[in-house]
């Protein structure tokens, strides 16, 4: 029996580069899309790699032609239009379309806790999740009224070792380690979800050709239940720094750091707990495995290896000072 054909839209970003590992772990014939950038996440042997540009419809049929497909996997569709022209380049040429969506189209606040796949979607107030949430809707109507073959999957917080889960990024380090402290929004206590990119792969590739999947959205979130302040103690722990924290609200943070403003209180001041059920029964072995105690360690060591991948951003640095004041500075 000849192995699945399997196309990735993108195939070097946290999610796709995750998911490309594990496909070829499973023995998957696997085509990935990219732009061809250098990237620190390289495709593993045995992809074969196209380059092309995904949103225009000629450089996709020079570079693949008329080639079909068991399933593709879009990590990179953001717009309606991204999403509709996959409907007319792909329709009857993949047994499945899964698409990578995002929990952050969620209702804020969710009307209830944990949240599940028919909870309550909204417009949270940037342009991200509003975005997503429309390419949604694109493919939902595409699945009811042309039979396209669309899985949606809801992924939340996901991480690899290149990327620090703080919207301060590595500034936040350096400042511990400098012995100064860190602002973190609210009281420290909103709960969120972080999943390294290894766990949500084995849940993407475990739903790559699974017909149950076809017409309906999926979580693949992690079961870790997290407070902001606690991943900043695991990233501090991984740092061998003292946890220095002052707790600011999301308005003065917003006020002194305006792309900060929206997502803290848009999505990141909000509690958020997902149900994982249902990827369970469609993926029986789907199990997180990485600890975010452990995922941070693997963060902190990889920015170590290389000096020039420890950039501290000097305005954040002092946006946090004004906050800290000098009282805790």
């Amino acid at each position: 029996m000849s192995a699945q054909r399997v196309l990735f839209l993108g195939g070097t970003g946290v999610l796709s580069a995750a998911c490309a590992r594990e496909a070829v772990a499973a023995g998957l014939d696997l085509t990935a899309v990219t732009r061809g950038r250098t990237t620190s996440r390289p495709l593993p042997e045995g992809v074969r790699a196209v380059e092309a540009d995904v949103r225009d419809d000629a450089s996709m049929r020079a570079a693949l032609g008329d080639e079909t497909f068991d399933v593709v996997v879009n990590f990179i569709g953001y717009t309606p239009d991204d999403v509709r022209a996959d409907v007319a380049r792909y329709a009857g040429r993949t047994g499945q379309y899964i698409f990578i969506s995002t929990g952050s189209v969620y209702a804020r606040p969710a009307p209830a806790l944990p949240i599940v796949e028919s909870s309550a979607r909204r417009n949270n107030g940037f342009e991200y999740p509003a975005q997503k949430l429309r390419c949604e809707e694109a493919l939902e109507q595409a699945y009811r009224y042309e039979d396209f073959p669309v899985t949606i999957v809801r992924a939340a917080h996901v991480y690899d070792r290149t990327t620090l889960p703080l919207l301060a990024g590595w500034t936040a380090i350096e400042r511990w380690r400098a012995g100064k402290a860190v602002v973190v929004h609210g009281d420290g206590t909103s709960l969120w979800n972080l999943l390294h990119a290894r766990d949500f792969a084995r849940g993407l590739i475990g739903l790559v050709g699974n017909r149950h999947a076809v017409g309906d959205s999926v979580h693949i979130t992690s079961d870790e239940i997290l407070t902001w302040d606690e991943i900043h103690l695991c990233l501090a722990a991984a740092a061998g720094a003292t946890p220095r924290i002052v707790h600011r609200s999301s308005e003065d943070i917003g006020r002194e750091i305006a792309w900060m403003g929206p997502v803290l209180q848009e999505d990141f001041r909000h509690s958020v707990i997902y149900d994982n059920s249902r990827i369970k029964r469609l993926v029986p072995d789907f199990s997180p495995k990485v600890p975010f105690a452990q995922g941070a360690r693997e963060i902190v060591a990889w920015f170590d290896q290389e000096p020039s991948r420890r950039r501290a951003n000097p305005e954040l640095d002092a946006a946090f000072d004004r906050l800290v004041g000098d009282r805790h500075g």
